[in-house]
């Protein structure tokens, strides 16, 4: 029984190597930070009103139209299927745009990379499905960091290999079709789970006694179903799905499971703290993407790829790097993110917009670096504490479902940003202005975030004088009675 119980604790370790490696691949691609100027350059010669009004918003709209239903069908067919769907969407991107010329066939370039982009859920969904609770943090931190290192490793090797071997971008992007290949490779030999966390759920303990609906208690974080344990299972999911399997036809499952995620997230958001930090993160994550997707052009303005050398490499290394940092630092910051956590939201997101600032009114290339620096460490800071502060009292399946419902509201505001100040078809701005348009966003966010997180240090304040008072006179009170007592013993005697 020792020997059954050893082995079934090892089995975390194969499928977790196996994604590791899968994850390596996929990030490291050398040809990322150059894409504009490979784009721009004499391999595929478009102008660059036509990538940054034409080609990249294709991207977002396909991301947006993928996302959900590939939230679900992900959950459905239980991750792999997905994440070979992801490796093949990786393959024909980088095929495109090796072998393909013209707006047209640049834009279904974009089209299979927000496919590969909404894909990525089931990278990170798929580990849960196959280890233990117990293994989760160890198989989270070997999976985000791993990601972290690749990315890193791609964006030095891109970068020496322009700067010192003067290595085309047509060959970094062939390095980059090379390593997505081995990452499609990799996802044949991962495991197929047996669960999922909505459609083939495994309640290994016994169904727990249905509550008191009478004596429910509300708190003023909202209901108590939405504080859970990380390993628990929601008390009003009823039996799993493989339970009724027998006597319900597949649509009703379907059906059942989408009812139930729409009562989840009701319960969920009804939480004043987890709807504001969810707000924050659907319109930070909305800015950042919009940031990620367009600063190259901005380089690429401030100092053509064409008579200046492109630093975009090391750029996005350092980033990585400093992003990296700040979320490792989070775990030591101990500080009371209940009462303060909406003001660092507020601080740190004027620190954004002051970075998108500087890169709209700057001319110099390295002060434009600078800022960008200064924004995704920031947002990576916050990101991090946002994702604690979400995830810390949900189960593993209600926080993958905010996690999914907020980046789809992030992508809903991303696809708005992406019509009225991109799109051609739209204002069509050009690249400075749209900066501004985004320094201009991140303020609002900080303005919203720092007032309300100032009323309530005020109203804080004005409790505790309240309750300080209350207590004196309370104090005062008894003491007052004390003396009576003894007094009129005193005249007894």
């Amino acid at each position: 029984m020792g020997c059954w119980k050893q082995e079934k604790s090892n089995t975390w370790t194969f499928p977790t190597l196996i994604l590791c490696l899968y994850g390596f691949f996929y990030m490291m691609k050398p040809s990322e930070p150059f894409l504009t100027p490979y784009l721009t350059g004499p391999d595929k010669n478009l102008t660059i009103d036509e990538v940054t009004n034409q080609i990249y918003p294709v991207w977002t709209y396909s991301y947006l139209a993928l996302l959900f239903p590939v939230f679900l069908i992900t959950d459905y067919v239980r991750y792999k299927p997905v994440l070979l769907l992801q490796g093949i969407s990786f393959i024909i991107t980088w095929l495109l745009l090796l072998f393909a010329q013209g707006v047209l066939a640049m834009q279904m370039v974009e089209f299979f990379y927000g496919m590969a982009t909404a894909t990525e859920v089931a990278y990170y969904a798929y580990i849960y499905s196959v280890v233990s609770t117990d293994h989760y943090q160890r198989v989270t931190s070997y999976c985000r960091s791993i990601t972290l290192v690749a990315a890193t490793v791609a964006a030095v090797l891109g970068q020496l290999l322009v700067s010192l071997a003067d290595v085309s971008y047509f060959h970094l992007n062939a390095i980059s079709l090379a390593s997505v290949s081995l990452a499609f490779l990799c996802s044949f030999f991962l495991p197929m789970p047996q669960k999922s966390m909505f459609f083939h759920r495994k309640d290994v303990s016994p169904p727990a006694p249905e509550p008191d609906k009478s004596v429910a208690s509300v708190g003023s974080d909202g209901p108590s179903s939405c504080q859970e344990d990380k390993g628990s299972v929601s008390a009003d999911r009823g039996p799993p799905p493989e339970a009724e399997a027998g006597n319900t036809r597949p649509h009703t499952n379907v059906l059942r499971v989408l009812v139930q995620l729409g009562k989840d997230l009701r319960d969920c958001y009804s939480s004043r703290k987890l709807l504001y930090w969810s707000l924050w993160w659907a319109l930070a994550t909305a800015g950042f993407n919009q940031v990620l997707n367009y600063i190259q052009v901005l380089w690429d303005f401030r100092a053509p790829s064409h008579s200046s050398a492109v630093y975009n490499g090391a750029v996005e290394a350092i980033a990585t790097f400093l992003s990296s940092v700040t979320s490792f630092v989070v775990q030591y910051m101990k500080i009371n993110w209940d009462v303060f956590g909406e003001l660092a939201l507020g601080i740190f997101s004027a620190i954004d917009a002051g970075s998108l600032f500087l890169m709209h009114f700057t001319t110099n290339i390295w002060a434009c670096y600078a800022g960008y620096l200064i924004f995704k460490a920031c947002y990576m800071l916050l990101i991090t504490i946002a994702t604690f502060q979400i995830a810390v009292n949900l189960s593993m399946e209600r926080y993958a479902l905010m996690f999914g419902f907020n980046n789809f509201v992030a992508l809903v505001m991303q696809t708005i940003l992406t019509i009225v100040v991109v799109d051609s078809k739209g204002l069509g701005l050009n690249i400075v202005t749209q900066f501004l348009i985004y320094g201009s966003y991140f303020a609002i966010i900080a303005g919203v975030f720092l007032i309300r997180s100032l009323c309530m240090l005020v109203s804080s304040k004005c409790e505790r004088k309240i309750a300080r008072s209350c207590k004196e006179h309370l104090n005062h009170a008894e003491h007052e009675s004390k003396e009576q007592i003894v007094t009129g013993c005193t005249t007894r005697m």
